[in-house]
């Protein structure tokens, strides 16, 4: 039995090694359609996050919602910091999302800090003591109506 958890051991390793050059070298589109998988999660979370608010949704899910778009959010900024702009279809990022990246990554990064405080809030007290920061922490509108083609 220890011998077959070696062998699929080292299959994974060798596909590991095998597979991360290919990571390493993502085209313009890999770069755009990882920012948008990206940020749908983003919105489909906060759209559930939402829904526990609401009692439309599972009350106890709260903080595991609260707890993905903290993460997510970190992983949003990164996702845009490749100077790789899409098209000019709605949804798309517009090119002054890097010839403004400062403001850009600044609303980023305050987005990243405000879903940090929520997690915390959130995980201490749940949504007795969380749900009356969440639209603090959603300014997404703002960023999405200076930085993004119209949906």
């Amino acid at each position: 039995m220890s011998s077959l958890k070696n062998i699929i051991g080292g299959l994974a390793m060798a596909a590991t090694v095998a597979l991360a050059p290919m990571a390493a070298h993502a085209d313009d589109q890999d770069t755009i359609d990882y920012r948008k998988h990206v940020m749908a999660t983003l919105g489909a979370q906060a759209a559930a996050l939402f829904m526990t608010l609401q009692q439309k949704a599972p009350a106890e899910n709260f903080a595991h919602h609260v707890k993905t778009l903290a993460v997510t959010s970190q992983q949003a900024l990164k996702a845009f910091e490749p100077n790789v702009e899409g098209g000019t279809a709605k949804g798309d990022a517009m090119p002054k999302v890097w010839s403004n990246w400062d403001d850009f990554a600044g609303k980023m990064n305050d987005m990243v800090a405000k879903l940090e405080a929520l997690d915390k809030a959130a995980e201490s007290g749940g949504m007795a003591a969380a749900g009356s920061m969440v639209k603090e922490a959603f300014t997404c509108k703002g960023c999405h109506d200076e930085y993004r083609y119209a949906e």
